[in-house]
C-alpha cells in the first residue's frame, strides 16, 4: 500500500515564485513552538465548554485533522491534512497562499502559517465536521483603501495586508459558536459580524469587538 505524502515536515521553507515576499515573515525555527502554540490554545479552553479536561485536550490533538476550505468569491476548493506535529511543507503554504490571495488585482501573499494552527484549534474545540467558507484572506493596500471607503468597518492598517487575517464562517456550526471557541483560545484578535454572518480570525495582539 503507497504511503501518504504528509502535508507536513521538519524545517524551514522558501516560498514559491508565484508567492509576494516581505521583511516581516518568518517560518517557525523549531517544533516547540507551533506544539506551544496549541498547548497554550488547548490549557486556555480547559474547563470552557469547549474542553472539560486536559485529558481531552491531548486526545482531540492526537491525530492528524483534514480542514476544509470552500472560497466565496473564487469557488475555489482546498484540502489541507494536518497535524500540529511538525512544520508546515512548501507545497501546503504555496497552495493556503494561493487559495487565500487577494481575488481582485490576483495577488498572493504570504500568509501567517499560524492562521492554520488556529483554524485547526477552532475545528478541534467546535466540533465540527464541515468546511470554512472564506470570504476574506489576504488584502492588498489598493483593495484595502477601496474597501476603505465603502465601509467604515475596514481598518486602515488591516492584518489582512499582512497575511494575518481570514473571515469566515463554517457550513455546520453557527457564527456565534466559532466567536465563543475563538475567545476562549486566546490566541489573536477575534471581531464578530452578526449582521453579515462572519467572524474575523487573526494572529495579532489578543482583542476582540
Amino acid at each position: 500500500m503507497p504511503m501518504r505524502r504528509p502535508c507536513l515536515k521538519k524545517g524551514p521553507e522558501h516560498m514559491s515564485t508565484d508567492t509576494i515576499s516581505h521583511p516581516g515573515y518568518q517560518m517557525p525555527t523549531a517544533n516547540l513552538s507551533r506544539r506551544a502554540f496549541l498547548t497554550r490554545a488547548g490549557m486556555a479552553a480547559v474547563g470552557t465548554l469547549l474542553l472539560p479536561s486536559a485529558d481531552a485536550f491531548a486526545k482531540v490533538f492526537s491525530k492528524e485533522r483534514k480542514l476544509s476550505f470552500y472560497n466565496l468569491n473564487t469557488g475555489e476548493e482546498l484540502t489541507l491534512v494536518c497535524s500540529p506535529q511538525q512544520y508546515y511543507d512548501r507545497r501546503t503554504l504555496r497552495r493556503f497562499n494561493r487559495f487565500l490571495r487577494d481575488h481582485r488585482t490576483n495577488s498572493v501573499y504570504p500568509m501567517d502559517p499560524a492562521l492554520i494552527d488556529l483554524l485547526y484549534a477552532v475545528f478541534v474545540f467546535t466540533g465540527s465536521r464541515g468546511t470554512f467558507h472564506v470570504l476574506s484572506g489576504y488584502r492588498s493596500p489598493e483593495t484595502n483603501r477601496m474597501l476603505r471607503k465603502i465601509s467604515h468597518g475596514v481598518a486602515e492598517h488591516s492584518l489582512h495586508m499582512e497575511g494575518k487575517a481570514i473571515d469566515l464562517r463554517m457550513s455546520d456550526i453557527s457564527t456565534r459558536t466559532v466567536q465563543k471557541a475563538a475567545l476562549a483560545l486566546q490566541q489573536g484578535g477575534v471581531g464578530y459580524y452578526r449582521r453579515s454572518d462572519f467572524v474575523h480570525l487573526d494572529t495579532g495582539r489578543v482583542r476582540s469587538w
